[in-house]
């Protein structure tokens, strides 16, 4: 019998088998690759169609995210209020996001309402049609939009610090403006709809109470149009970084706060140290006990929140450090940050540390997989970088594993001042 006058004994996250539910996978007539997750007590579903018809296909700024926020705008068969109003009637949300390499169309609702729900999706992906004054009002939006964003100093830093890695020609370093949202036309918008829409790669990814019936509802609605299964072609994006690497920007002459960006590039996830700098940037700037959080946050007071992170892309990623601080503490906060950096290149890592860190990643993965929209989720991130289960098992385990003398060596190679761009806006 239970003794509920004990408390029952802790345990570890580290000591608790993690496993990655297995999808299952098939193809649509047309080469469309499916990947479904079917888990979750509740009548609902996602499904997630992800086209490769992100920046990096765009011949001009702005396009492939215009297109894909279109999509909901109007069709030959219904307007921007009557898609809205479908989805709504049915306790459904659709919303669309644009990325650097793919661009989405999610839709959540419930699975019983999943066959009135298709042939409207279906729609969209065959029938937009782009109305002139629906993009009107939409660059009126996004210019109005910029406007306010452009006095806040974070959303000045973060572009500026990728055209210092990248080159304000890539379309990782490419940002908006009123000049690209003036010059984008209707016409722009129809023809990367054919080519990466009608015509283009798409893949699906569907979680939670899947009916039994869903290769045949997904092959009616989908199966016949020309998508493909098949990779476009990506032309290359010659890389040009800032020969400047300390920058400093007033924004807001008046203004009390700074933004602080610094950034290194660095390689992607098929590179081995990728999930083993995880592990160091957790302990760097990755959770609210980092090194950085502890000294410049808890020790300091320079700020609210500090963290790190790597920003994975599909073509490289980058190690990034953000904050924002008082614009007279801005210069001591970089100087603080450069000072964690060498500790943890001249100190290992105390053993008790590592192992809040190691407690940490792991609860933090046995949250990403609670749930069938989370497990679906690591899989999409896994299949769109070409990796496979394996990947997630070996990082794992080398969280469990790595020891307070690799970590040092990591920030030996990566963690030198001379890699990093550095950025102050005010």
């Amino acid at each position: 019998m239970l003794n509920r006058r004990e408390a029952p004994p802790l345990k570890d996250a580290v000591d608790y088998p993690l496993t990655l539910k297995p999808y299952r996978a098939f193809r649509l007539k047309n080469g469309v690759e499916v990947y479904t997750v079917d888990a979750g007590p509740q009548d609902v579903l996602q499904l997630d169609l992800v086209f490769d018809a992100g920046n990096v296909f765009e011949d001009t700024n702005l396009v492939a995210a215009s297109t894909n926020y279109m999509l909901k705008n109007g069709t030959l068969r219904r307007s921007a209020f009557d898609i809205n109003e479908h989805f709504e009637y049915y306790g459904a949300y659709l919303n669309r996001t644009c990325q650097n390499e793919t661009a989405n169309l999610v839709l959540h609702c419930m699975t019983k309402h999943l066959p009135e729900l298709l042939p409207v999706l279906r729609e969209l992906l065959t029938e937009s049609v782009f109305p002139q004054e629906e993009l009107d009002t939409y660059r009126q939006n996004m210019l109005q939009r910029l406007a306010v964003n452009l006095k806040k100093a974070d959303f000045v830093a973060g572009r500026l610090i990728d055209v210092s890695l990248f080159g304000k020609d890539h379309p990782y370093g490419r940002f908006t403006s009123p000049e690209a949202y003036a010059a984008i036309t209707r016409e722009q918008l129809v023809d990367f709809y054919e080519r990466h829409y009608l015509k283009g790669r798409c893949r699906l990814f569907v979680a939670g109470r899947i009916p039994a019936d869903i290769e045949a509802l997904l092959e009616k609605s989908f199966g016949d149009l020309g998508l493909s299964g098949q990779p476009p072609l990506v032309k290359p994006f010659p890389v040009q970084p800032a020969t400047e690497r300390h920058s400093r920007v007033i924004n807001d002459p008046e203004g009390l706060q700074g933004a602080i960006r610094m950034g290194s590039p660095f390689p992607d996830k098929h590179h081995p140290d990728f999930p083993r700098v995880q592990v160091l940037n957790t302990v760097f700037g990755g959770y609210f006990g980092s090194r950085l959080m502890s000294n410049i946050r808890e020790e300091k007071g320079y700020t609210y929140g500090i963290h790190s992170y790597l920003h994975a892309y599909v073509q490289g990623s980058a190690w990034m450090i953000a904050t924002e601080a008082g614009k007279e503490v801005c210069e001591a906060t970089v100087q603080e940050v450069y000072l964690e950096m060498e500790r943890l290149r001249n100190e290992p890592v105390e053993e008790e540390e590592l192992h809040l860190v190691r407690n940490y990643m792991i609860g933090t993965l046995l949250g990403d997989l609670d749930g069938p929209f989370h497990i679906i989720g690591r899989w999409k991130s896994l299949i769109l970088h070409g990796l496979d289960v394996s990947y997630f098992y070996n990082t794992v385990g080398l969280i469990k594993t790595i020891s307070a003398s690799e970590l040092q060596e990591l920030a030996q190679r990566y963690l030198q001042p001379e890699r990093f761009y550095e950025l102050i806006v005010v």
